[in-house]
Formats: C-alpha cells, structure tokens, sequence
C-alpha cells in the first residue's frame, strides 16, 4: 500500500520538503507533482519553462491526490477521466474509443479534489461542533436531571410534611371528638344514677310502709277497723335514656386528596435548549494577572483569630476538567482536589494549572478528602470500595464497605481516622476506620434507637471530635461527638433548607452550604446560628462545595460553573 505525504510526515516535527534530498520545511505543495515543496525549491521550480504553470499553493491549501485505480477494461492504464455523458470514469484507452467520441470530460483529479474537500469540511464540523455542541447538550440535559430529582424530592418532601399536617389536625379534631363522648358519657350516666337513687328511695319508703301494715295487722279487731286505710304512692316514673349515635363523616378518597393538593405540570411552552452557532468559538478561561499576583500572596496568621467584620474575596480559580465544583479538598500544599457530577475529579496548582484528572463514579458527594500526609482519599459506590492516591500520584484500593455504598469521606486532622458516610437500601450511618483501614466504630441510631441518617451525603470533623454531617433528605446537619452520641441537628433558619458542603475551622465553626436557598450558613460549635456569611450579594450563585485549608483561607465551590472563590472571614 501506498504511503501518503501526510503519513510519511507523521513522525516528523514539520512536513520535509519532497525535493531530492532537501530536508528544510515543506509548507507549499505542487497539485501537478503532488509533492510538498520548501520556498526556495518552489522558487526553483517556477524557473523551469515546463513547470510554469504548474499550481503551487500552500500546502494545507493542496489538492488531495487521485487514488490509483485501474481500469476494468485495460488494466495496464490507470482510470484518471471522467465522461460527463455516461458519468463513467475512464481511462485513457477508454477515451479514445467510439463509444465516447463527442462526449464532453473532465479531470477526475479535480472531480475528487473538490469532493475531498467538501467532505473533509463535514467531517470537521462533525469533530470539531456538532459532536462537541452534542456532549454540552448532554450535560445540559445532566444537569436538568439532577435539577428535576432536587425538585421532586422537595415536592415529595412537602407533600409529607403537609400529609403528616394533616393527620396531626385529624389526631386533634378526633381526640377532642373523644372527649366529648366523655363528657357525655358521664352526663348520661349520672342521670341514670338518678333514677337508681329515686328508686332505691322508693323501696326505703315501701319498706316503711310495710311496717306499718305489720302493726295494724297485729292490732285488735277494733282497731283494725277504727283505723284510717294507709294508701301506697305510686312508683315514681322515670324515662329510658335515647343512646348517642354516631354518624360517620361523609367523605372519600377524591375529598383526602382535594386536601392534600396535586402535583401538575403547568402549561407553558418550554423553553428550547441553546444550541452554540457553528461559527461561535469558545475560549478557556484563563487567570488575569490580578488572579495571579494573587494567587502568590500569602496570609498572615495572627497568634488569635475572630471573627472578621466582613468577608473579603482573595482569588479565584477557574479548575480545567470539570463542569461545576461540587466538593473541594485543599492538602497541606497548597493544592486544590475539585469534583463536578458527572465523576471528574481533578487536582491544581495554585495557578489553576490542571496536575492531574482521574474519573470516578461520584457525583454531586463530598466523596473524596484530603489526608495529613498531602495524598487523597475518594470513594467508588459502584465499586463500594475505598481508594487512596499517594503524594507521588499513585493509586491504591485502600479498603472494601461489603454491602454498603460509601457516599462521603473526611480524613480527621485529630488522628488520621477515616469517616465514611454510607447508605444501603433505605439504611444509613457513619463508620470510622483507622489508617490502616480497620473499622473501628459504627454510628446509625440514636440513643432512644431512632434512625440517625437518611442520606449522608457530606461528612466532616470538628475540632472537638464531633462529627458533622450534612444529611440530603432529612434536610439537617447533623451532628453527633467522637462516641457516636447525637448532640443536635441543624435545620436552617426557615421552612427551606438544603444542606450540601459542609466544613469546620480552627475556631471549631462549623460553615454549610444551603443549595435551596444559595448561602453559606456559619454556626458555632454547639449548632447556634450566627450569620449568613456568604448570599448572591457576594456573588455566590449556587455554593455546593467548601473547605479550609491550613492558612483559614475558606474555598467555596458551586454548580453551573467550574469556578471556585477563595475569601477571608478569620483576622
């Protein structure tokens, strides 16, 4: 087989000029010698009287060389015409029979070029815009699933809450209702009492009365008959009580879920997905040199720290490899481990030059974290194993969860301990593993036996050895000291919250991310609110991720964009 310019140039580092033994750089290409050409051979060429009218361009500009193929019918002749009449390729033997004399021709060669490069044109706009126009479309399309789970597991959430509304409102109207049959239930029974007594006085009286008829019977004759006639009363009459009836309410089941309200789509057009023009060109973003100056600048840290009186942004970063931040580990270096939801996971320099990108199974999880010794650690739920990368970037499986799926992960600066958050089926907890990966505590229910996790989705310590979680669906942060024992839960400060990212720093502050209501909440060590410490009027949009490194620099991450901010909040 034949080997073209281009595969002969493969290896080189320019095209070599097709010249005798000329090596200098081949950018023009003769479309008659089908040979790439330096400039001084091009030069050379023109000279001589044949070649004066050869074509000689640049050579991304050339003609694509006619592929050899021979004619069926006089196979020593190569087919290099093209018969407009019977829209036949010919070869020379072929045009100059009667069965074309007349026809008009033309040059193959140029037939193909033209096709070439029309098809090569396609097939470019195939690699370099419609297939990566495709793959934005897909992560729109992502990115509206994971948007569509948030708001129907909100809706699921609020047609419990006002479910469980409403039996607590049925509980009350029937434990009055219960009462009331008390109430009267002691009434009726009173009055029945009544007309016992009325009775029992009536046989008090009969009994009186026939001690008198014994005396008079017992009496002379004469007395007998001298004596009045005793007349008995009446017995007294009294009535039988009516019995309550109870009526049952008249409602069913269309009435129950008129109450609790539905769940629709509203009718409006939906809006269509931005599609790039062809003709647009997408650049990378890029660090001004403000960003960079100040990205060397190192803090200051004073003996005390407090509380800033404002927070001050520092830099940011704009992390190659990923489509949004969802969790951010900082190491004792300085450098910056990033997770989007789509499993790319990525570490930079404090430049924002990409170091190193592996994917993973994760997604929008605080899956990975940081360790003492300025490795990393990440989770793979497919897998339910544990990996670590060591400083040298090697990778290692660290250990197994068997049955459960390891969802978050923090390495404690304490001791080195390993905190996973896991889930299986509709189970959860945190287990504790040492550095040599050997599990050490399980931490599941509470101490009057309830379930502590729904969905541990961001786990980390504090400086006390509490361990604080974010848990997605219990929509709280929840945290429980070093032996496991709940000390309180975090619920926001209004009827929405969505806990995500979540850290603690040197002060024992425990920061979260509230992805309903786009803030960074800062709570004390004992889960009191003191302030909103980051809202859109710092330009946060949707935070997801954070962390703080070892100078209290704090590093917030957030979807829809692969950009994380870096601000100052401890003096």
């Amino acid at each position: 087989m034949a080997t073209t310019s281009d595969e002969q140039a493969a290896g080189q580092h320019y095209l070599v000029c097709g010249i005798q033994d000329c090596q200098r750089n081949g950018q023009f290409y003769c479309n008659d010698c089908h040979q790439p050409m330096c400039e001084q051979c091009k030069d050379e060429h023109r000279k001589s009287p044949n070649n004066k009218n050869h074509d000689i361009v640049l050579y991304r500009q050339r003609k694509h060389r006619l592929p050899t193929e021979k004619c069926k019918l006089h196979p020593t002749k190569n087919v290099d015409i093209f018969c407009k009449e019977c829209k036949t390729p010919l070869c020379l033997k072929c045009f100059l029979t009667e069965d074309h004399k007349g026809h008009e021709f033309d040059d193959l060669e140029e037939i193909y070029a033209k096709k070439y490069a029309v098809w090569q044109g396609e097939f470019s706009k195939i690699q370099k815009y419609f297939l990566p126009t495709l793959e934005d479309l897909k992560t729109d399309i992502k990115e509206d699933v994971k948007e569509i789970k948030k708001i129907m597991e909100s809706i699921r959430t609020s047609m419990k809450a006002e479910a469980e509304s409403l039996k607590n409102l049925v509980d009350e109207v029937t434990s009055e209702k219960i009462e009331c049959t008390h109430t009267m239930e002691k009434s009726l029974i009173q009055m029945l009492k009544s007309q016992e007594t009325t009775y029992n006085d009536f046989i008090t009286y009969l009994g009186k009365m026939s001690d008198k008829f014994q005396e008079y019977l017992s009496t002379t004759k004469q007395k007998l008959l001298s004596s009045e006639i005793l007349k008995i009363q009446s017995i007294p009459e009294t009535s039988k009580l009516v019995p309550p009836v109870f009526t049952a309410g008249q409602f069913n089941r269309d009435d129950v879920a008129k109450l609790l309200g539905r769940v629709n789509v509203p009718n409006t057009e939906p809006e269509r997905r931005k599609v790039q023009p062809m003709e647009a060109v997408s650049t990378p973003m890029k660090f001004t040199e403000k960003q960079l100056e100040q990205s060397k600048e190192k803090s200051d840290m004073k003996p005390t720290l407090s509380l800033s009186s404002s927070v001050t942004k520092v830099r940011e970063y704009s992390v190659p490899g990923v489509n949004n931040a969802f969790h951010v580990s900082a190491d004792k270096s300085g450098r910056l481990w990033v997770s989007d939801n789509n499993g790319n996971l990525v570490q930079t320099d404090l430049q924002g030059n990409l170091l190193q990108k592996i994917q993973t199974s994760g997604g929008s999880d605080g899956y990975h974290t940081a360790t003492q010794d300025g490795g990393l650690i990440y989770t793979d739920r497919d897998k339910k194993k544990i990996y670590r990368i060591t400083p040298d970037r090697k990778i290692s499986e660290f250990l197994k969860t068997g049955d459960w799926e390891p969802v978050s992960v923090h390495s404690s600066r304490i001791n080195g301990d390993i905190l996973v958050g896991m889930k299986k089926d509709r189970r959860a907890k945190v287990t504790r593993y040492n550095k040599a990966g050997k599990e050490i505590q399980n931490i599941q229910r509470d101490n009057q036996g309830q379930e502590l996790y729904d969905y541990p989705h961001y786990i980390t310590e504090n400086i006390n050895g509490d361990i604080c979680t974010s848990d997605f669906n219990n929509r709280a942060v929840v945290v429980v000291n070093k032996s496991g024992k709940h000390r309180f839960s975090y619920t926001g400060q209004g009827s929405w919250f969505r806990p995500y990212g979540i850290c603690t720093d040197v002060l024992g502050h425990i920061l979260v991310c509230d992805g309903i209501n786009y803030t960074v909440h800062l709570l004390d060590q004992d889960g009191e609110f003191l302030s909103v410490i980051l809202s859109k009027q710092q330009g946060i949009n949707d935070p997801c991720g954070v962390c703080v490194d070892d100078e209290n620099n704090l590093y917030v991450g957030q979807d829809y964009t692969n950009t994380v901010t870096v601000y100052k909040y401890l003096e």
